[in-house]
């Protein structure tokens, strides 16, 4: 028997604003508590003016919840785009921050068209095509670089001597750092790590429900009163965040675009739209298997809607935004229904931000240098790579290649390493060319029943037509997929091909996977290849 909350699903609309309107107002409000230090944090990290996160947020959620179908999702900065957008003030501004942060608006606008096309052409559809275990490596790879940069501010190392250095040698001035930190900022620091890492802990669950940034951000403003934070000088170092003003003038200026520039600029708006739009569309389905009503939101749509959501944002002066993954697991625990939780959140920062500035400005940077920390942490945490060992151990060569080459020699090529690492393992397993870009699939009907045969190798630089072969089956049918004579089935097809049975039995079909009897999983793990071990392979 089908729960209530699988058959019944929230109204949309005005009907839907007068059924929700409480729950979205209260999960709005808390989630805007979250977002707020957050938006910071991830706005200074970037280079940007930190109020430019707020601004963001604010248009995230005020603007393109009426755009996106994704009922669940919060719209805001992330820090998974800290890395690229730090880089682009860097590199356009060649030294100077506010005319490199001018021009990365304009990489930020028309990412944000792009990322419109892309949407009108129905191509987030290709984001099935990404190797799992690369998306997670850059994931991994951001954290990574996100926590080699916070760590010398938290314990008070001036920002300029980490101008222009990579990841790896950020990595190797750590012991430096540590040894020559001022000890009022990182005792900051420090206690704001611990309230981050160990909020979840805590035994009395009145206390667990307030968001830990916040309770940073109200600590450590005591603290830096207390060490005197306010006025003690620390050469060019400001152990206090300049938030800037809170306006919504148009900051875009392309004046200072040289052609020498134009290869960097043209750069970053290929990191915007990839890096921006995978991350955003692996959000929106995660959040779609929280969604209590089974809900499916048109990734197309929501692609096209934060797009939008950027060329405003960015015009604005703020920071590229995404369906983000954190505030938008809050809102689903928090109880929000509809598209209107997203909204509110918007407007209580709106609301907040405006009296709240002069707060702000008390907030120590070494605090919001360790809510990134905790948030670059999670993204690279051991237990991620253990779990990418428990899928196998090719996977883990993969996920390692992608961290190793992103941090040696950035996102693009981290990404582009992967996905060759993937194709080579994949060959060393037997996979052939001549399978690579063909599944062989084959459709028989008998009656209500449908048989696809997948006779060659499933690969994800093959998944999309196994999938296009899926889509064109009607729904509500009784549907088994053959993997008998396939002589490897990569994990990627093995996750993508599970959502999918799992979205088509959602529609009222069947969907059945077979042949696995004669495979070799590669690991215990349920989503892991298989590798066929007859001596004879069908071709």
């Amino acid at each position: 028997m089908r729960t209530k909350s699988a058959t019944w699903k929230p109204a949309t609309g005005f009907a839907g604003f007068r059924q929700n309107w409480k729950r979205d107002l209260l999960s709005g409000f808390l989630v805007s508590l979250i977002a707020l230090p957050l938006s910071l944090g991830i706005a200074a990290a970037s280079n940007f003016p930190p109020m430019m996160g707020v601004i963001t947020a604010i248009a995230g959620g005020m603007i393109v919840s009426f755009f996106t179908n994704s009922e669940l999702t919060i719209k805001g900065p992330a820090a998974g785009l800290i890395v690229i957008a730090s880089g682009a003030v860097s590199e356009l501004g060649r030294g100077n921050v506010n005319a490199g942060w001018q021009l990365a608006l304009g990489t930020i606008m028309i990412a944000g068209l792009f990322q419109i096309l892309l949407g009108l052409m129905k191509l987030p559809r290709l984001a099935d095509f990404f190797p799992l275990s690369v998306v997670q490596g850059l994931l991994a790879a951001i954290g990574i670089m996100i926590m080699a940069r916070q760590i010398h501010l938290a314990v008070g190392t001036i920002p300029s001597e980490l101008d222009g250095k990579e990841p790896l040698e950020l990595v190797a001035m750590l012991p430096n750092s540590l040894l020559h930190m001022e000890y009022h900022i990182a005792i900051v620091g420090l206690v704001s790590l611990m309230i981050m890492f160990g909020w979840r802990y805590l035994s009395f669950s009145y206390f667990k429900k307030l968001p830990p940034a916040l309770v940073v951000l109200v600590v450590a403003i005591g603290l830096g009163r207390f060490f005197h934070l306010f006025d003690h000088p620390y050469h060019d170092f400001k152990p206090l965040i300049n938030p800037g003003r809170f306006s919504l003038g148009f900051h875009v200026s392309l004046a200072g675009l040289t052609p020498s520039l134009l290869p960097v600029f043209i750069k970053y708006v290929m990191l915007f739209t990839l890096a921006g739009s995978l991350e955003s569309i692996l959000t929106v389905k995660a959040i779609d298997l929280l969604d209590p009503f089974k809900r499916r939101s048109d990734l197309s749509r929501d692609v096209a809607a934060v797009g939008a959501g950027n060329i405003l944002a960015g015009a604005l002066g703020g920071l590229p935004m995404i369906s983000e993954v954190v505030r938008s697991s809050a809102n689903v625990y928090n109880g929000g229904r509809t598209r209107q939780a997203n909204f509110f959140h918007g407007l209580f920062l709106l609301i907040l931000v405006l009296p709240l500035a002069e707060v702000v400005r008390m907030v120590p940077v070494a605090a919001l240098a360790a809510m990134l920390i905790f948030v670059g942490f999670r993204l690279a945490s051991p237990a991620k790579f253990a779990h990418i060992y428990h899928i196998g151990r090719e996977q883990l060569i993969i996920f390692l290649v992608t961290i190793a080459a992103a941090l040696g020699a950035g996102l693009l090529m981290g990404l582009v390493c992967g996905i060759l690492t993937k194709i080579g393992v994949q060959l060393v397993y037997g996979v052939k060319l001549s399978h690579l870009f063909d599944p062989g699939t084959e459709v028989d009907t008998d009656h209500e029943v449908f048989y696809v045969n997948v006779p060659h190798a499933a690969v994800f630089t093959n998944y999309l037509g196994l999938k296009s072969t899926l889509e064109a089956i009607p729904k509500g049918k009784m549907v088994q997929i053959d993997f008998s004579g396939s002589p490897y089935v990569d994990h990627t097809v093995m996750d993508n091909i599970t959502r999918f049975k799992h979205d088509y039995e959602q529609s009222g079909g069947d969907m059945e996977l077979i042949g696995f009897e004669h495979h070799l999983a590669l690991s215990d793990h349920p989503l892991a290849a298989r590798r066929l071990q007859r001596q004879t392979v069908l071709s």
